[in-house]
């Protein structure tokens, strides 16, 4: 079996979990979803600063739910059925693969991005959950590949792609692979809608467990009092520290404030598809969010670059102000309910 082309529609995306399910279940042709819907569907925007798993020495921030919650997010919405795999090997995983191609089916992976060659040298860097679509092989046996954050569909030798499937590491995906399968159950969009709004709204203050602060709004709080802290320590570590944070914001993953303003298109999409007016001007607000996630990580790199007289405090502030800003949306979506 060398040479199998499946019809594939690709869209590039903002993010690749959220992009993949969204142009997986565009491609079944029941339903077309846009990858902000995806995004919202599954209650996906959140925040954490984990301070006990490290990245390079510095500590993991996430703007999103784990990997894997937008896939299973999406489907259990919309009752459908993820059937996922992992290999004890990475021939049994490729053979897997070549199964479900075989069979006419697009199949969701988790790589690692480093082992990927279409990606330019200077974007490749250990990191083990990126999600790409597989739809098919050439005549020279090269997989054909819907990766989101590409223009273009692209193609990878067999070799490479089973490299990236089971690098080790942190997130090591164990040639991960999935498939949705479409039960057939209508589903009642609008009402999916507000109950993923309210979902989202009850994570976004964090988990309610005493005494634990990492997450949500609260985490937000307890990040900035971190960055305040940064004044004790030597200003490698403080550069170090900053540079960890605007790199897990803006470059890994689309980042805090590109969830923003994906969760505010998803707002701006529902509020056409419901008819709430109510939506629209809370996409506005989450746009404002967004656009202060990034007037904060400005001021981190120009502290860095010693650019501008900017302070540690000033940058705690605006990312308080932040925090104050989450508050006032996960309130407005709280008091939302379905129009009648």
């Amino acid at each position: 079996m060398n040479h199998i082309e499946n019809n594939f529609v690709h869209r590039q995306s903002s993010h690749c979990e959220s992009g993949v399910v969204a142009n997986m279940l565009s491609n079944q042709g029941r339903l077309s979803m846009s990858e902000p819907m995806a995004f919202g569907l599954a209650s996906a925007l959140t925040f954490a600063y984990l301070p006990f798993i490290k990245i390079n020495g510095l500590p993991l921030i996430a703007y999103r739910m784990p990997p894997k919650s937008i896939i299973k997010g999406v489907a259990k919405k919309l009752s459908m059925t993820v059937h996922s795999q992992k290999f004890s090997s990475p021939e049994k995983g490729m053979q897997a693969l070549d199964k479900e191609l075989e069979k006419g089916h697009a199949v969701g992976l988790q790589t690692s991005v480093y082992w990927l060659p279409y990606f330019p040298e200077d974007m490749r860097f250990h990191f083990n959950a990126h999600n790409l679509v597989v739809y098919g092989k050439n005549e020279q046996g090269d997989y054909l590949i819907s990766d989101p954050v590409f223009e273009d569909v692209v193609t990878c030798p067999a070799d490479d792609l089973k490299r990236a499937r089971f690098a080790k590491g942190a997130l090591a995906p164990k040639g991960l692979m999935y498939v949705l399968e479409d039960n057939g159950h209508q589903v009642e969009l609008n009402a999916l809608i507000y109950k993923s709004i309210r979902k989202t709204a009850k994570m976004m203050n964090g988990l309610p467990i005493p005494g634990v602060s990492f997450f949500g709004i609260k985490g937000i709080h307890y990040l900035a009092k971190q960055i305040v802290k940064l004044e004790y320590k030597p200003m490698k570590y403080t550069r170090l520290y900053l540079g960890n944070i605007v790199r897990m914001q803006e470059e890994i993953g689309t980042g805090g404030a590109g969830f923003r303003f994906m969760f505010a298109s998803f707002l701006d999409e529902a509020s056409v598809l419901t008819g709430d007016n109510r939506l629209y001007e809370l996409s506005q607000l989450t746009t404002e969010i967004g656009d202060k996630w990034r007037e904060f990580a400005m001021q981190a790199v120009l502290f860095c670059k010693k650019r501008q007289d900017i302070s540690l405090h000033t940058i705690a502030e605006t990312l308080q102000e932040c925090a104050k800003m989450e508050k006032q949306l996960q309130t407005s979506l709280l008091s939302l309910s379905a129009l009648k």
